[in-house]
């Protein structure tokens, strides 16, 4: 892949925007390749929250120009014997930890690649034991949005850590996954894609579909928020592709008293759940 003249690199992490964190980053990349066309994804993902900023970095990463570069550090585990991977998938260039926060990005792409950043030449010379995203995935991205070529970075990964939860479970008849996240207006975003319902319920209707979320039960379905009842919560498939709880003027998340991690389920009427 030639570095394009002005590449993108574009970041997602748990810094927040109060810290020099995120800002250190970027002058690490602009340090070592001035060209590059900086953009942050979000630095608002709720700190080690893994789902929460897989679900936005995928959903994100498609609609980037190919060639794009991404440093995703949402990284509890930084310092420890984890591995630092870069991986390409799509087209494009994901680097960050091996703690399953790359996975969906890769899982997504069958002919992905993926090696582990060993070679010192794409980080600093000295790293810290709680700052990779500075030290090392920063200097890596850069490196090779400035055309160091891709297999430089170290040996072949064939077993990327997988990040248990992202997917729905299909068992018999229903389909049971999770809130991945709660965006800003309150609408749960879950594990359970189109494509979900379409391989388990293929045919049946969404609207007759008996869709819980913690256990209660969301007894309305619309096509967009302008067409829902105020006030009530209802499902429908978000601009993502992923099922959603949402409720107009209002959000999802206070009206059920429900966040990240509780429990999704699909069925039939009156079938199994």
């Amino acid at each position: 892949m030639a570095p394009a003249r002005s590449p993108v690199i574009a970041f997602a992490t748990d810094f927040g925007e109060s810290d020099a964190y995120a800002a250190s980053m970027k002058g690490v990349v602009l340090s070592i390749c001035p060209r590059a066309r900086l953009v942050d994804v979000t630095h608002a993902i709720e700190p080690g929250d893994l789902l929460g900023a897989a679900v936005v970095v995928e959903e994100a990463a498609r609609w980037f120009p190919k060639g794009a570069i991404f440093v995703v550090v949402v990284d509890p585990g930084v310092g420890t014997e984890r591995r630092a991977l870069a991986a390409r998938a799509r087209g494009r260039t994901f680097v960050g930890p091996d703690n399953g926060v790359l996975w969906p990005c890769i899982a997504a792409d069958p002919g992905a690649r993926v090696r582990e950043i060993r070679s010192r030449a794409f980080r600093l010379p000295e790293v810290s034991d709680t700052f990779h995203g500075r030290d090392l995935f920063a200097p890596a991205a850069a490196r090779l949005a400035a055309g160091r070529r891709f297999e430089a970075v170290g040996p072949a990964v064939a077993d990327p850590l997988r990040l248990e939860g992202y997917e729905a479970d299909r068992r018999g008849g229903s389909l049971r996954g999770q809130v991945l996240r709660v965006d800003r207006f309150g609408n749960l975003v879950t594990s359970v894609t189109r494509a979900d319902l379409r391989a388990a319920f293929d045919g049946v209707p969404f609207a007759t579909l008996d869709i819980r979320v913690g256990g209660r039960l969301v007894d309305e379905t619309a096509r967009t928020y302008g067409t829902a009842r105020a006030g009530v919560p209802f499902a429908l498939l978000g601009s993502g592709g992923r099922l959603e709880i949402a409720v107009r003027d209002g959000s999802a998340a206070a009206a059920l008293s429900c966040g990240r991690g509780f429990p999704v389920t699909v069925a039939r009427r009156g079938g199994r759940r």
